[in-house]
């Protein structure tokens, strides 16, 4: 099949309101979907990233997400460019005016991919990666029959209060600069991006990264390179209404939001079946190894593997942490 398809559908009614004309889900598929049906494996993306990102650093023959095994669903956010999204909506959904999506909206229509067009009506794996981890619990709590097992990787059940003062700076960088025009800017604020990526810099790795220097090996000689080298690039790639429109669904994330739960978070995680394995990094300061454990504490037979590493919430993007974010991954799909 091509690198990436889309599923859509008409009229999709959002959970805080407001509708999607026509609700564009882009994904792709690796390896085959074996006779039994019962090989199929789940990855969400992550915050800005793409299903080519998960597939560069989760996929492999040497992973434990091994295509040659394994048929792996990789969807794209709400809001991520490829998905519906401010940047490529029509009006009257389009830049400024596209609605507000939460992770439950892109868990239902991820689950109408999976079993509309895609016929399966089990997954072994749901896992993913810091969003990626949220939709994780999210599909394990909305659809605890269909997920046998999942794997949230540096993400939360419902995002800390500590994480939405973090996003709120991020948030007020772009919403401040002139340029933004309450998000029908003509051309791209640069400088609430460039602001936006210097924040994000301290946030994403760890004290320790930058104490050790750990951006040497990246080719930065100094912390401003660092930032200007990697994060400035990362984010100038990105739409400032996109990053606001999936920094509204992270900041919203809780998986007991909606009238089956009521706002109950150890209810909604009390309805989990699927085996759980909870993998934070020491050194997240997003989603602290401490929250995983109280979210853990509440789900039937659930695990927490705390992974150290001195990349923080990036340990997904350091080679020299892939055995340890596998370990897990290759526990579950044992099992």
């Amino acid at each position: 099949m091509s690198d990436v398809d889309t599923f859509e559908v008409p009229n999709f009614m959002l959970q805080k309101g407001g509708v999607l004309p026509t609700a564009k889900l882009a994904y792709a598929t690796r390896g085959k979907l074996n006779a039994a049906r019962d090989n199929a494996v789940l990855v969400p993306s992550w915050y800005t990233g793409t299903h080519a990102d998960s597939e560069t650093f989760m996929l492999g023959a040497d992973r434990a997400l091994d295509p040659n095994k394994y048929f792996i669903i990789l969807t794209n956010l709400l809001g991520n460019s490829l998905s519906s999204s401010p940047s490529n909506s029509p009006a009257p959904v389009d830049r400024g005016r596209f609605p507000k999506v939460t992770i439950h909206d892109n868990v239902r229509l991820q689950h109408q991919l999976v079993t509309e067009r895609l016929g399966i009506e089990r997954l072994r794996l749901v896992t993913g990666f810091s969003m990626g981890a949220c939709q994780t619990f999210q599909w394990a709590a909305q659809y605890p029959d269909m997920v046998q097992a999942a794997c949230p990787i540096a993400g939360s059940a419902r995002t800390g209060n500590y994480n939405k003062v973090f996003l709120l700076a991020l948030r007020r960088t772009l919403e401040l600069d002139p340029a933004f025009q309450d998000g029908f800017y003509d051309r791209p604020p640069v400088r609430g991006i460039q602001a936006f990526a210097t924040i994000y810099a301290g946030w994403g790795t760890s004290e320790p990264f930058f104490r050790e220097e750990a951006f040497r090996p990246l080719g930065s000689r100094s912390t401003v390179e660092h930032v200007a080298d990697f994060w400035e690039p990362f984010f100038a790639r990105c739409d400032a209404n996109n990053l606001l429109s999936q920094l509204w669904t992270w900041e919203q994330g809780d998986i007991s939001a909606n009238p089956a739960h009521g706002g109950d978070l150890e209810a909604a995680l009390g309805a989990i079946k699927a085996r759980t394995i909870i993998v934070p990094i020491d050194n997240d300061r997003y989603f602290p190894p401490v929250d995983s454990q109280a979210e853990a504490r509440h789900i039937p037979n659930a695990e927490v593997r705390v992974v150290a590493s001195p990349w923080g919430h990036m340990a997904l993007m350091n080679p020299g942490d892939r055995a340890a974010i596998d370990a897990p991954l290759r526990e579950l799909l044992a099992g």
